[in-house]
């Protein structure tokens, strides 16, 4: 819902008069439909969003470093590493902001877990999963990190505003012809490529893999002709087209309010798979099961320091009004879950063993 939100906010560069929930809901078409014809399909669209948005950070980040270091264009009479800490330092608006945005850092790092998601059907897992996790700051700390030090030096925060992307304010700036207008482009397949692969197609597996193994209502787990989980697809759009009406609703607020609540999810998800790490080594020590070759580093005190730090996230959410509405959402989520898993795990004992065998045998194909 987020990404459909931003993209909506990026079209009105090009086109103001197109209001923002009409984007997302054309957004939202498209993107169901490419995944209801095949998975290759799927598959080329995310491989060209990929690459488009990968080389396009690194463009920028040269860029950037070309105006630093040379001071070409109108930008290169201001840039300087030190706008980094000019303009009232770091915290220029004082500790406590800051710190209120953490949340939105959080948001930023959502799907990362996907990673562990792909081990089922990943070659060789024990040697890429590791390998793809350690690769992960390396290119957070390049992409993430690595751009925002080369634009914030090129151009002053102060520089920016709300409701637009830095890093096209940023190339208006430095004056190359097209410039602002190829990275909005860049943001907007970035956002579209998220929504495709972390919206509907994880979810939608996800949501077959729970039928197939008996978390969730075995139609879940049904593919048609062509190996496509449609209903799963077809629930996921549904949800996801609740951001539209967001939108429609209150478009100033929708992006708050939507990265405010899948954060609020995210701390739940995350919440679950440290606990469920920390079962799993209590039961590997005390029944003797088979260790993992590897293992989370200084665990479990790590555990126990990313839960305090999401302990202080959530109380960051509870404080403003605007993204309060998060907790509210998440408490009903989590309630649902409570109150209809009897009636799922009900249902699951009362399917036919033979089907679970075929759907599951089929879950891993």
């Amino acid at each position: 819902m987020a990404e459909l939100t931003a993209a909506g906010t990026y079209v009105q560069k090009w086109w103001p008069e197109v209001e923002q929930w009409q984007t997302a809901l054309v957004a939202l078409i498209v993107l169901f439909t490419v995944n209801l014809i095949s998975v290759k399909l799927f598959g080329e669209l995310e491989f060209w969003f990929a690459m488009i948005k990968v080389a396009a950070i690194v463009m920028m980040i040269l860029v950037g470093l070309g105006v630093l270091i040379f001071g070409f264009s109108d930008a290169g009479k201001t840039a300087e590493v030190s706008n980094l800490w000019s303009h009232g330092g770091f915290f220029p608006e004082g500790l406590s902001p800051t710190l209120m945005t953490l949340q939105m850092v959080m948001f930023a790092y959502l799907g990362v877990e996907l990673v562990g998601v792909t081990a089922s059907e990943a070659k060789d897992p024990e040697k890429n999963i590791p390998r793809a996790i350690n690769a992960l700051p390396v290119r957070f700390a390049l992409f993430y990190l690595g751009s925002l030090l080369v634009i914030l030096s090129v151009v002053s925060w102060t520089e920016f505003k709300g409701g637009a992307s830095p890093f096209v304010l940023a190339f208006d700036k430095i004056g190359i012809p097209g410039g602002g207008d190829l990275v909005n482009f860049v943001v907007l397949t970035a956002a579209l490529s998220s929504c495709n692969a972390g919206g509907l197609y994880s979810t939608s597996r996800m949501l077959r893999t729970a039928g197939v193994n008996g978390d969730g209502f075995k139609a879940l787990g049904r593919l048609n002709g062509r190996g496509l989980p449609v209903l799963t697809i077809i629930i996921s759009s549904l949800v996801m087209g609740i951001g539209v009406v967001v939108n429609a609703v209150v478009p100033d607020k929708a992006f708050e309010y939507i990265t405010s609540v899948s954060t609020g999810g995210a701390i739940l998800v995350w919440t679950m798979i440290l606990v469920s790490h920390m079962i799993y080594r209590r039961r590997v020590r005390d029944r003797g099961l088979k260790q993992s070759s590897y293992r989370m580093p200084w665990a479990p005190y790590t555990n126990w320091l990313v839960l305090a730090f999401f302990v202080f996230v959530t109380v960051t959410i509870a404080w403003e009004s605007d993204t309060r509405v998060a907790l509210y959402v998440i408490l009903g989520w989590f309630a649902l879950i409570v109150i209809g898993w009897p009636f799922v795990r009900r249902q699951s004992r009362e399917a036919d063993p033979g089907e679970n065998v075929v759907m599951k045998q089929s879950a891993g194909a």
